[in-house]
């Protein structure tokens, strides 16, 4: 088993590598940017270029699957990505996603009308600052919305060169089969880590079909990370961080899973990326898998 150390520069490579449909090859241990938003993902950040030092960061470290929405700020976060990394290099992966709205902090209302997706998309593109989206997310399926409408004109903008690949977000096994019976799904993204596995059937679906997997909220272990907890222990064990042990347990829990830890810390940021140097042993992983 191995670990990382405060001396040690972490680099996102160790974390392996998944090649998306499309053709493009990405460090499995990206980075979500809604945290680079102001408090409940609503508005500007406190220090604008502290999170363009942020997201410049995780590309110096070796970070090239980014993973953003239309939703967050709304618009801050993509803005921020292309003030930043604008133009892109040619490795770096820039994930977004439309299909949730905004009414205020910390509040999220799906809308999936296609021509709403479509219009998203547009302004997606112009805010990033590039001709084809990378990866295009539809981030919830609109219940008052036929899911055929709104999996179609995903395809519609695929077929038109506006996106490479296309993904879902917080979907049941059933959803991601009617949706490949349209496009090929790139990618699911639902909530996901030590203390929550209610997608693991996802997971495993997602794993037997070749489609990435981004766990959101990947670091949250709750009870398993308190003073004695298996988390803990281990963590103390391999002088790591809870956090690097929680992500460290999502990169070796299967080889589709991409987590997307994020944050508006440079330090916290490069604590992150330390899982991708963090070897769990066999026992330590199954300890930390049965635990809940």
């Amino acid at each position: 088993m191995t670990s990382t150390t405060s001396t040690t520069t972490p680099d996102a490579a160790a974390s392996g590598t998944f090649t998306l449909p499309g053709g493009k090859t990405v460090n499995r241990l990206g980075f979500g940017a809604m945290r680079i938003t102001g408090p409940g993902i609503w508005g500007e950040p406190a220090d604008r270029e502290v999170a363009r030092s942020v997201v410049r960061r995780a590309v110096e470290l070796g970070v090239n699957f980014i993973d953003t929405a239309d939703s967050y700020g709304p618009n801050v976060s993509e803005e921020i990505i292309a003030e930043a990394l604008h133009p892109y290099a040619a490795n770096v992966v820039v994930a977004t996603k439309a299909g949730l709205t905004r009414q205020g902090p910390d509040v999220w209302t799906p809308v999936g009308r296609p021509e709403y997706l479509r219009q998203q998309c547009e302004l997606s593109l112009r805010r990033l600052k590039v001709d084809q989206i990378d990866l295009f997310q539809l981030h919830r399926i609109d219940p008052e919305v036929d899911r055929a409408e709104q999996f179609g004109v995903l395809k519609e903008l695929q077929d038109e060169g506006k996106v490479v690949d296309l993904g879902l977000s917080e979907v049941s096994v059933e959803e991601v089969q009617a949706a490949s019976e349209v496009f090929r799904v790139a990618t699911v993204q639902n909530l996901y880590n030590l203390a929550n596995r209610s997608a693991a059937g996802v997971l495993a679906h997602c794993e037997e079909n070749g489609i990435g997997f981004i766990p959101w909220f990947p670091i949250a272990a709750g009870k398993l990370a308190e003073p004695g907890g298996p988390v803990d222990t281990a963590a103390k064990r391999l002088g790591a961080t809870a956090s690097q042990v929680a992500l460290a347990w999502l990169l070796q829990s299967s080889p589709v899973t991409l987590p997307i830890p994020g944050t508006g810390s440079v330090g916290h940021l490069e604590e992150n990326l330390g899982a991708a140097g963090l070897t769990l042993d066999d026992a330590t992983v199954t300890e930390l898998t049965e635990a809940v």
